[in-house]
């Protein structure tokens, strides 16, 4: 898994990040059957954006990132949340968990805008031996990346971040159709039983918060330094002015695998 947020990045990934609406984590304990007994795994799982949200459907949840400034942050911002852990590992470390929890004892297993930076396949295999019956894997696509929607705004804002970092903007991170194709066909091959929905809601952004999402995507290489953000801030603020209000549609899209009872 991808190592690289830290430092400043997480204050904006923690800020801007976008959240989940209720009817995402109503899909998913619909499809695993969810009750106050079980144990869920956020993988992935950043600053908390769907741990949180989860931890009100089981009896804990365990999130886990390979950031230990992601980690630090999600305990300071949910301390209030009793039956949410933090743990430093990645996809890799899903036998390990297996091991610790032991087999078929997770309930739920969720990925949200995270699985481009893991081995799907291995993970869709190693997963097995943790979830219970029932159980299963649920990979969450939060919408696509604000710079590449089909809103005059989103065009604006490529053409600045493009201009800014000499390249071609084109990576959906996950939430492209083919991707989605892609996942469900090795959530089959592994042995699950397969099911995609969506939920959709519309957003109206503020010039600040696309900035500020834009920053919490960047690598450490690739973040400005603070006078230099300022600088790339003012520049998407020009540019999107003329856009305002900037709203966006965002498609949440939902990717169930289910053990086969």
């Amino acid at each position: 898994m991808y190592l690289g947020f830290s430092g400043e990045i997480v204050a904006y990934y923690h800020q801007y990040r976008r959240g989940y609406p209720p009817a995402v984590l109503d899909s998913i304990a619909a499809a695993f059957a969810l009750t106050g007994s079980d144990v869920a795994i956020d993988l992935g799982c950043g600053t908390g954006q769907l741990t949180v949200p989860l931890a009100d459907r089981v009896r804990a949840v365990l999130g886990v990132d390979p950031s230990p400034d992601m980690l630090d942050q999600a305990r300071r911002a949910h301390a209030e949340v009793a039956n949410a852990s933090w743990l430093l590992g990645a996809d890799t470390d899903i036998p390990r968990l297996t091991a610790l929890l032991g087999g078929s004892s997770v309930a739920a297993l969720t990925v949200g805008q995270a699985l481009h930076w893991m081995n799907h396949e291995d993970l869709f295999r190693d997963a097995r031996s943790l979830l219970r019956p029932g159980g299963g894997i649920a990979i969450v696509t939060n919408g696509t990346p604000m710079w590449l929607q089909p809103t005059a705004w989103s065009g604006a804002l490529r053409e600045v971040m493009e201009e800014w970092l000499q390249t071609r903007l084109s990576y959906a991170c996950g939430t492209d159709q083919e991707s989605q194709q892609r996942y469900g066909q090795a959530l089959t091959q592994a042995g699950y039983q397969v099911a995609a929905q969506q939920v959709e809601y519309t957003a109206t952004l503020s010039i600040e918060e696309i900035a500020g999402n834009v920053f919490s995507a960047s690598s450490p290489e690739q973040l400005p330094s603070p006078g230099t953000r300022r600088v790339l801030a003012s520049r998407i603020r020009r540019a999107l002015l003329p856009h305002e209000p900037c709203r966006e549609t965002v498609r949440v899209a939902i990717l169930t695998g289910c053990m086969v009872l």
